[in-house]
């Protein structure tokens, strides 16, 4: 597996694509925006994409999705359907935070707790990890070693919980219960931010210990 995450929005949200070098397939992990940089990307590598993957329903993470969606004619796979009162709160979440307009939208496919994701030969396990929201999933590619983790986790840090339906000790059961079992050399590609590892944050996360 390759990738390489792009930060888009305001907000520097790490858009991750991920790729299998056979083929060159490719996926878009919480595409928020900037779509011009995110394709420019796939056009430089030369990917062929063929998915996007959302882990929540923040507007960072999904405003882009709908304009790749259409323009490649992929499908839409995730969060889960815990979110999707997020996914439906899209125009007020756009007002709220001062970006451009944006529809709601429903993915092709919501995602659950141990469903598996494809692209090309590369496998992806889809945990659920509630507490930012409750509907927010990771995606791991246990050969690889790398889990994407959307909000739940950062270098330093975790996801706030002070949004509608957050729940912080929800959030700290989600990564001691299912973060932390994935091994301490696991890297974890956050949201926002620095990679980490999960034995770095296990070791020295103020907001862990």
């Amino acid at each position: 597996m390759k990738y390489l995450s792009v930060p888009v929005t305001p907000f520097a949200q790490n858009c991750s694509i991920v790729w299998c070098e056979t083929g060159r397939d490719c996926a878009f992990i919480d595409p928020g925006g900037d779509t011009e940089k995110l394709m420019a990307v796939v056009a430089r590598e030369g990917l062929k994409p063929v998915a996007v993957w959302l882990t929540h329903g923040h507007l960072d993470h999904v405003g882009g999705t709908q304009v790749l969606a259409r323009h490649y004619g992929i499908p839409v796979l995730g969060p889960h359907e815990e979110d999707a009162f997020w996914l439906d709160a899209l125009p007020l979440q756009s007002r709220q935070f001062g970006f451009p307009a944006h529809e709601a939208f429903r993915p092709d496919h919501w995602l659950a707790d141990g469903d598996s994701l494809q692209v090309g030969g590369e496998s992806f396990e889809v945990i659920l990890t509630p507490g930012h929201t409750p509907g927010h999933v990771v995606l791991f590619n246990r050969e690889a070693g790398v889990v994407f983790g959307g909000d739940v986790l950062f270098a330093g840090s975790i996801g706030r919980t002070d949004f509608p339906r957050g729940n912080h000790q929800q959030l700290l059961d989600s990564i001691r219960n299912r973060l932390w079992v994935l091994g301490d050399d696991v890297v974890v590609v956050p949201g926002h931010g620095p990679n980490t590892t999960i034995g770095r944050e296990r070791r020295t996360n103020p907001f862990l210990r």
